[in-house]
């Protein structure tokens, strides 16, 4: 147990049932073919995901017999899933922005999410050395989750629309072709081998999280310094993304103070690396970081259906 877990057969299980999860989905787009994924079968699916990380919290429970392990890895993954409501509003400005065929869309997030989790994968492991060799790098980690916090409070806590720096930034070094060619990455145009406008998608996918991830990360490493607990908990959080984009991508306006409430947490998480620099005895239970995650969480919610409802009255 501890921090080399990771290593042990249970983490080379929970590798194993990734690769097969990865594997059903990409078997299950090549059997019906890239397609527009109807509300109904990506809320379905949404739940399949949800239910499987309450189901894997609970066996967990029985494997470590440790509530707080069990509480950290609760209380990670909803931050996680929380914070990846962010991305899905950001992968629709992406999408608009590289003018991506709907039925092509599903297809650039399956990649993109394999390539998050090797990406994520990497940086929890160089993330667990660092605070091993250099405990006081978890109070820059608080300190960069303040300031984020703070950052995104003050600028009303979404991405602003046009076209992002990311996909500026790939541009220059990927020359693609002017039209989609279907599921083919690379194509030849006049003798010349050229990516296609879905490679540069996924790129572009995969920095928009990479981006994400550098206050993800150090997130999750303020709830547990478990390397198995962060890792599962992102992994369960980014395995239901593709599902919930198509669930969630219109409804934007729905989570008016979403980014808000997102931010705070952000900032309570920061604050809570910070306390035992000041004092060591200041040390927030997870049963308690559970419950104020909750409640923020909540009072965003129910104040964005609110706004909704006002926002429809008034037109």
């Amino acid at each position: 147990m501890g921090e080399n877990e990771l290593f042990t057969p249970l983490g080379l299980g929970f590798g194993i049932f990734i690769i097969g999860a990865l594997a059903i989905d990409f078997g299950l787009l090549r059997r019906k073919g890239t397609h527009v994924v109807p509300v109904k079968e990506a809320a379905a699916w949404t739940l399949v995901w949800i239910v499987l990380a309450i189901l894997f919290g609970i066996g967990m429970q029985f494997y470590w017999n440790d509530g707080t392990k069990t509480t950290e890895y609760f209380v990670g993954y909803l931050v996680e899933k929380s914070l990846s409501v962010d991305n899905i509003f950001v992968f629709t400005i992406i999408f608009s922005a590289l003018k991506t065929p709907k039925k092509l869309q599903q297809l650039a997030l399956m990649w993109g999410i394999l390539i998050a989790l090797v990406l994520r994968g990497i940086m929890i492991l160089i993330g667990a050395s660092l605070i091993a060799q250099f405990e006081w790098i978890i109070w820059v980690f608080g300190a960069f989750l303040l300031w984020t916090g703070v950052a995104m409070l003050r600028s009303g806590g979404h991405a602003g629309e046009g076209e992002p720096s990311a996909v500026k930034f790939a541009k220059r070094f990927i020359h693609v072709t002017e039209d989609y060619n279907e599921e083919r990455f690379r194509v030849t145009v006049n003798g010349v081998k050229k990516f296609t406008p879905i490679f540069l998608t996924i790129v572009v996918i995969g920095i928009i999280d990479l981006i994400f991830a550098v206050d993800s990360i150090p997130a999750i490493f303020g709830i547990t310094l478990d390397p198995f607990i962060v890792f599962t908990s992102n992994a369960f959080a980014i395995l239901g993304l593709r599902n919930m984009y198509f669930l969630l991508a219109n409804a934007r306006d729905q989570f008016h103070y979403l980014g808000a409430g997102l931010a705070f947490v952000l900032m309570w998480i920061g604050a809570k690396m910070i306390l035992p620099a000041i004092n060591h005895d200041w040390k927030v239970p997870p049963l308690v970081s559970l419950v104020i995650v909750i409640s923020i969480l909540t009072v965003a919610i129910v104040a964005s259906i609110m706004h909704s409802r006002r926002s429809a009255k008034r037109s």
